[in-house]
């Protein structure tokens, strides 16, 4: 099959001919419709983690199931799926008390080994093991993915469209609705426009929050952001003083502040954006190594909480699906986010514009799949 691998940061990626091999004990196969392209994916390419190479990339996908191995007894083929990057192995401590996003399998040996749950790889070239990315490895014709990483969802739901929903709005809005879980009424600032703050935006909307404040550099992003559901909009300049630009719209601070880009500066400012008993919630994943600081006299005398969110702490099998249900029933807008549609041979271009922030989620489409080809 065709596939984008990922060598190292100083070659581009390509599309090359990988075998995959044929699904093992309770994995399936899937034909993939579309992938979205991920800051994640950014980062893979840009070097900033260190992952076994080669590897096939992409984590962020939809497609239908085309073989099941031995054990699959909840998936058939023909069914429609979501790519869940962590498929929870059921069995760790972490999976039994129901957090799934912190499976010590998922967590381990496939994020850092490049492999499936099972600690191997299905993919080869020459008859040498390619690796998988978090354990997905969606930017390629088909993949090979541990059963319950791939979430069944309704058949009537557009596979190109719902392809974002297994990871940029899943983050969003899970770190609204699970990690922080915004009351109604509650004040809230995002800082990010892209993809996955765009997401945020709209679970802070779901949740009935009283303002939602979407500050970013690009006035197209901030434009959508009012479309999805912010009450303000806030163009910044490189370097400008964020929190003083907000306070002048809430003087005492926002009960929530996202961090949905992942850097340093954008963290620290969303914890001086803090009212009293605020929580800062980092949310976008930066370079591995990046330190921020803060005032610990302030966290505790304001009675405030800094909060890591992994994949917005979802329950793969649960979230997803009520995810799709919610866009087909237009409470969820999916289509807005979706910027472009590309072959697999523009996956290294489709990178650099995410990273020059000039696109929200792009989809590489291969085109193997029958939806692509009755197009």
């Amino acid at each position: 099959m065709r596939a984008v691998v990922f060598r190292d940061s100083g070659t581009p990626v390509a599309v090359e001919q990988v075998d995959l091999l044929a699904p093992g004990p309770e994995e399936v196969e899937v034909l993939i419709a579309a992938a979205g392209v991920c800051h994640s994916d950014v980062h893979v390419r840009q070097g900033d983690w260190d992952l076994p190479v080669p590897l096939v990339m992409g984590h962020e996908g939809s497609g239908t199931i085309s073989a099941v191995g031995p054990g699959v007894t909840d998936l058939k083929v023909g069914d429609h799926v979501v790519l869940s990057w962590v498929a929870p192995c059921g069995r760790c401590r972490n999976c039994r008390a129901g957090r799934e996003v912190r499976c010590e399998v998922a967590a381990g040996t496939v994020a850092l080994g490049g492999t499936l749950n099972d600690g191997t790889t299905r993919l080869r070239q020459g008859g040498q093991p390619v690796h998988h990315y978090l354990g997905t490895s969606a930017f390629a014709e088909r993949a090979i993915v541990p059963m319950t990483g791939a979430i069944k969802v309704r058949d009537d739901a557009p596979l190109e469209a719902i392809s974002i929903i297994g990871c940029a709005i899943a983050t969003g809005v899970g770190a609204v609705r699970n990690t922080a879980q915004v009351p109604s009424g509650a004040t809230v600032a995002v800082i990010g426009c892209g993809g996955v703050g765009l997401s945020i935006v709209q679970g802070a909307r779901l949740a009935g929050a009283s303002q939602i404040i979407a500050i970013d550099v690009r006035q197209d992003k901030t434009d959508l952001a009012l479309r999805v559901g912010a009450t303000t909009a806030v163009v910044v300049t490189p370097g400008e003083d964020v929190v003083a630009t907000v306070r002048e719209i809430l003087p005492d601070g926002v009960d929530f502040a996202f961090d949905a880009i992942g850097k340093k500066e954008v963290t620290e400012q969303c914890i001086r954006l803090l009212d009293i008993g605020g929580s800062a919630v980092v949310v976008g994943i930066p370079r591995a190594g990046t330190t921020a600081t803060f005032e610990p006299q302030t966290l505790v005398d304001l009675d405030q909480r800094i909060i890591g969110s992994n994949y917005g702490g979802i329950r793969p099998a649960r979230d997803i699906p009520w995810l799709v249900d919610q866009y087909m029933a237009g409470e969820l807008l999916v289509d807005e986010l979706i910027s472009a549609r590309l072959p697999l041979e523009d996956a290294e271009n489709s990178m650099n514009l995410l990273a020059s922030g000039a696109a929200l989620r792009q989809l590489l489409i291969p085109t193997l799949h029958p939806s692509t080809k009755a197009e």
